[in-house]
């Protein structure tokens, strides 16, 4: 048993256990009230129910949209009233959750019902708190609920839900409700204490009282009922209650036909200007069973009322950011759906929003940090909010701006390549700078009808495609797009096997030294062998590694690969060269990755000398981490190198103090030397740099050449690219260029 359980389900399922109870058993009430007891026992607490179903009809529409019931029983466990969710109450009837029946833990063990009833405070039992498990999937929240003056039980409200809605947001709620179900009826209970002519006599009463003769001719009006209605006593005496517009059409009914209203809400503004809420009750009066007039009391509850605007804020607002949620978006493209669907001339698009690497920040940079990242960009997104936009928050790093009634159909593209340029500066968190981008996806609704849950499955996929593109871009939504995301999916699928199938295989691209032309390294680069599609460059699988988690183990496969290939080239003979492997992302921040380079140097005997790592400049923007596991990897005697150096977030405090051995010149720069003038004065600056800072400098995506010439009059080091050779298979490599000693 769970001992981190609250102490009464502890004890609750120790009974169960000595009762004998079978846990995969349903155990069901075994006491039923007959038609005609339970109509009797409903009587009796006509007026109970009466309080607690306004109350629970409240809170059921708050959470309107969310699958819940709200199960009210009496004292002794018999259900009395079940609202709310009509398919759990259709699957819960099979388990004997009926109105009438009774539930005690005796026949029915762990339960919300009867725990509500024992307890002096509100109870949550949730999934496998319960001790049957045909419960386990049920979230169960109750509380009792008493006359306050006399701590009488009178019964216990309880809602439950599906496990998956579970939030404990709905005790808090629940509690509240029943807080103003028992201030309700101890009102009841006072009032009925006093007669009427007690009640015209209380002026210091927060009750609104209005008192008319039989032919509605205002007879009182006192205090609170002035305030109220802005009306004055004596404007109000004497004329006829029913050509009052707050109250008079009740009143005619209760005057004509002997009609009792309770708990009636009204809502008026006040002198100061402030919306007031009252509860209105009305009934005639009698004396011998004569009609004399009627009465009726205000009841002010606009503090529980605000306080109920405020749980249905939360139902459809994040409570990070205070974005409108999920459940909000939804509900209004329903509704523009549903106008689109009646012929009205409405435009509609979903811009959905990812962060890209959100993950890597919040596992190492911790999860408040993450939080305080998302507030940040919840902000910078509402700054080009348009006036007929909504942006929400769909949970986790996700956003959508939803766009309405636009007249360009450029307005959605536009709206999204601004978004993409918020992401250019980077986010202060705490004393951090964060850097991260955005991936977008663009749906446009179309022309024939199609369902909410279709514009956002569109708007999402195409958001798929933009990250499968790189990231930091947006992709629009066209009918291809499902074909290739269905593509992707399978792709996905064969990409978890392919580590166990033993698919990956390894090419290797020369190294070249500029003055001598002698091999001086190798770049180990990935290749999937797929047994149906062919060989697959890494471009199309690396991002689908790096989404589903497989990215590391892909990573350690690649360095332990080309670890244990370079130790077989030198134990035959060969001659000795360095292997660079690339470290994604999340590899480098792993927090056993050296513990990994460690074990691996060990098993493969390899010298360190002949191994170096790639990382990019985005992996080194945490500082500390960063040159703490540089140094540990150098303490090692494994080379370190900086890969597509300019195209990142480059800072000359990462090259003045990292251990850097290489910096390697990104081939956008290389491609145009010949061509654009500024991309070779980067070339040279970067050059200059690394020999000024006695580092080696390695130019990737060397095609002509022109571009070699000029690389060797600027000194540069070592080249690569496919003017000397595309990436080869191991086997090639031998015949090619290791040679012998």
């Amino acid at each position: 048993m769970n001992t981190t359980e609250p102490y009464y389900i502890i004890e609750s399922k120790r009974l169960c256990i000595e009762a004998g109870m079978d846990p995969n058993e349903v155990s069901k009430p075994k006491n039923h009230l007959n038609e005609v007891e339970f109509d009797k026992k409903r009587k009796s607490y006509s007026e109970i129910l009466s309080v607690v179903s306004f109350f629970s009809n409240k809170l059921l529409d708050s959470l309107k949209g969310t699958p819940i019931l709200v199960v009210v029983s009496d004292a002794t466990g018999y259900l009395l009233e079940i609202e709310g969710d009509e398919t759990i109450k259709s699957t819960i009837e099979q388990f004997g959750i009926i109105r009438g029946s009774q539930f005690t833990q005796v026949d029915t063990g762990t339960n919300v019902i009867s725990l509500a009833l024992q307890q002096k405070h509100p109870i949550s039992i949730i999934g496998d708190q319960h001790f049957h498990t045909f419960l386990h999937t049920i979230a169960c929240y109750g509380t009792a609920f008493h006359y306050t003056d006399e701590n009488n039980l009178l019964g216990s409200v309880c809602i439950m839900m599906p496990i998956q809605f579970q939030n404990a947001l709905f005790l808090t709620m629940l509690t509240q409700a029943v807080d103003s179900i028992e201030r309700e009826l101890l009102l009841i209970k006072q009032n009925k204490k006093l007669n009427i002519m007690n009640q015209i006599m209380l002026s210091r009463t927060r009750n609104g009282i209005v008192i008319t003769d039989e032919k509605g001719i205002t007879t009182e009006f006192n205090r609170f009922a002035q305030k109220i209605s802005n009306n004055s006593r004596d404007s109000v005496v004497g004329r006829n209650i029913r050509e009052s517009p707050l109250t008079g059409v009740y009143f005619k009914e209760v005057l004509d036909q002997e009609k009792i209203f309770n708990n009636e809400e009204i809502q008026f503004i006040d002198d100061a200007g402030n919306l007031t809420v009252c509860l209105f009750d009305a009934q005639p009066i009698y004396e011998e069973d004569k009609m004399i007039g009627a009465f009726g009391q205000f009841r002010d509850i606009s503090d529980r009322y605000l306080l109920q605007e405020k749980y249905n804020y939360l139902a459809y607002h994040d409570d990070l950011t205070n974005l409108p949620n999920r459940r909000f978006i939804k509900k209004e493209i329903e509704a523009i759906i549903k106008e689109l669907h009646e012929g009205h001339h409405r435009t509609l698009a979903l811009l959905y929003i990812d962060l890209d690497r959100f993950k890597t920040i919040n596992d190492n940079f911790s999860h408040s940090y993450g939080d305080e990242l998302l507030i940040e960009v919840s902000k910078r997104l509402s700054c080009c909010l348009g006036e007929k936009d909504i942006l929400a928050r769909m949970g986790g790093d996700e956003f959508i701006f939803l766009l309405t009634d636009f007249v360009d159909i450029d307005y959605a593209t536009k709206k999204a390549e601004e978004i993409l340029q918020l992401f250019l500066q980077p986010f202060h968190v705490g004393r951090k700078e964060l850097h991260t981008t955005a991936s977008i996806g663009v749906a446009f609704y179309p022309d024939y009808p199609i369902s909410m849950e279709n514009l956002m499955v569109y708007a999402d996929n195409a958001m798929y495609q933009a990250k499968a593109q790189g990231k930091n871009c947006y992709v629009v939504h066209n009918a291809e797009l499902l074909n290739e995301m269905m593509d992707e999916y399978m792709l996905e699928v064969d990409l978890r096997k392919a580590l166990e199938n033993k698919e990956f295989v390894l090419y290797y691209q020369p190294q070249i030294h500029n003055n001598t032309g002698v091999l001086v390294g190798l770049e180990a680069l990935i290749r999937w062998q797929h047994p149906t599609l062919g060989l697959i460059p890494p471009g199309k699988f690396i991002k689908l590694a790096e989404e589903n988690g497989l990215i590391t183990q892909i990573g350690e496969w690649v360095i332990d690969e080309a670890c244990s290939q370079n130790k077989k080239w030198q134990d035959a003979g060969m001659m000795p060269v360095k292997i660079s492997v690339n470290l994604s992302t999340q590899q480098f921040l792993t927090r056993n990755l050296i513990s990994f380079m460690e074990e691996v140097l060990e098993r493969t005997a390899i010298d360190p000398a002949y191994v170096v790592v790639e990382i990019t400049e985005y992996m080194a923007m945490e500082y500390d981490y960063s040159i703490q596991v540089l140094e540990q990897l150098k303490t090692l005697g494994i080379g370190i190198s900086i890969d597509d150096f300019g195209t990142g977030y480059s800072s000359l405090n990462y090259l003045k103090n990292f251990p850097i051995d290489y910096i390697k010149i990104d081939r956008s720069f290389v491609s145009e030397l010949m061509n654009n003038e500024k991309d070779a004065i980067i070339v040279k600056a970067i050059i200059t740099l690394a020999h000024n800072l006695h580092k080696e400098v390695i130019a990737e995506g060397v095609e002509t050449k022109d571009q070699l010439d000029f690389l060797k009059n600027h000194q540069c080091d070592i080249s690569q690219g496919y003017f000397f050779s595309k990436p080869l298979p191991a086997d090639k490599i031998e015949k090619i260029y290791l040679v012998q000693r």
